[in-house]
């Protein structure tokens, strides 16, 4: 991958939490995504939901890894996490089932997702270096707020969906494109996010390299050189494809990458398993050139857990 890298700093505070805002010259505009993305009727859910459980079997239950060293507490229960970040859209429509009770749908279950942004970049550590040449976080001309942009809750439906409005991630060594998930039970929506409960399950969604690679060569992500970690040299996804989180993904047009993408997963979880992130799904050092900088005040230390912080 080749792009180019302006090599200047500026420093500024954005607005807070714009939704579909200013996008940054040279982007792509995330607005317009209810013309982009119509929703699927519950009609189609329900059919889909019960098709799987009349089947009478289920998916394997999903592969828990570490959260990472990213993680932030308190994001907001929100369908469109974008807050003006440029990049190719993204609908991600994720079901979760109970895989110990044949595929049914978990019912108000909290869906929370959060990645990075076209350039590597998480919200809450806008200063830790993605790895090769990219501009600065600050640079993209966003009014997305430093510590919530790229990250959000949904509440699951009777048939166990959540969707979310977001973009494309990028890439950061020495990772592949991913982002995080979690899914909580038994809390409820307090002050715009999602207080107490259990987390059952703590995982990442996977990208195929091809559609990522071209992704890659698009504005503003090519803007961020450097070696791009495939799956196979990932050193947490395990090559078990959709029980590991490997999304399907299905172009909104064929011929134009850069109109976006849908995204689709089944999570099967335990609802009765708790799961803390502090998991594997990969381990050791991370090469040099590996994500660094401070976490803002109260944020979570890198430190406080070896394992999150060799897969992050």
């Amino acid at each position: 991958m080749t792009g180019n890298h302006r090599n200047s700093s500026i420093t500024r505070r954005r607005a807070l939490a714009v939704t579909g805002g200013t996008v940054a010259a040279g982007g792509i505009a995330v607005a317009g995504y209810q013309s982009a993305f119509a929703d699927t009727t519950d009609t189609a859910e329900a059919t889909a939901t019960a098709s799987a459980t009349s089947t009478g079997v289920c998916m394997t239950l999903m592969s828990s890894v570490t959260e990472g060293p990213y993680y932030l507490d308190g994001a907001l229960v929100r369908k469109d996490i974008t807050e003006g970040k440029s990049g190719v859209p993204l609908t991600l429509r994720l079901t979760v089932v109970d895989a110990t009770d044949g595929c049914t749908p978990v019912k108000g279950a909290a869906v929370e997702i959060w990645h990075c942004d076209a350039w590597g970049y998480y919200s809450g550590y806008t200063t830790a270096n993605p790895g090769g040449s990219a501009p600065a976080e600050s640079e993209d001309g966003s009014t997305a707020n430093d510590n919530t942009y790229l990250r959000g809750y949904q509440i699951a439906n009777a048939n166990g969906v959540v969707k979310f409005e977001t973009i494309f991630p990028g890439w950061y060594t020495p990772r592949t494109c991913h982002i995080h998930v979690k899914v909580h039970t038994g809390g409820e929506k307090e002050d715009g996010t999602y207080e107490g409960g259990t987390v059952n399950y703590t995982g990442q969604l996977f990208f195929d390299d091809t559609i990522a690679e071209e992704i890659f060569a698009l504005e503003p992500y090519s803007q961020h050189s450097g070696s791009y970690t495939t799956l196979d040299d990932d050193m947490v996804y395990d090559g078990g494809g959709a029980s590991s989180g490997l999304l399907t993904l299905k172009a909104v047009h064929k011929a134009d990458p850069s109109k976006g993408y849908k995204g689709s997963l089944s999570l099967a979880i335990d609802p009765d398993a708790e799961n803390t992130g502090a998991g594997g799904g990969g381990g050791g050092t991370p090469p040099s050139g590996a994500p660094s900088g401070e976490p803002p005040s109260g944020a979570p230390s890198e430190s406080a857990s070896p394992s999150a912080s060799a897969s992050s």
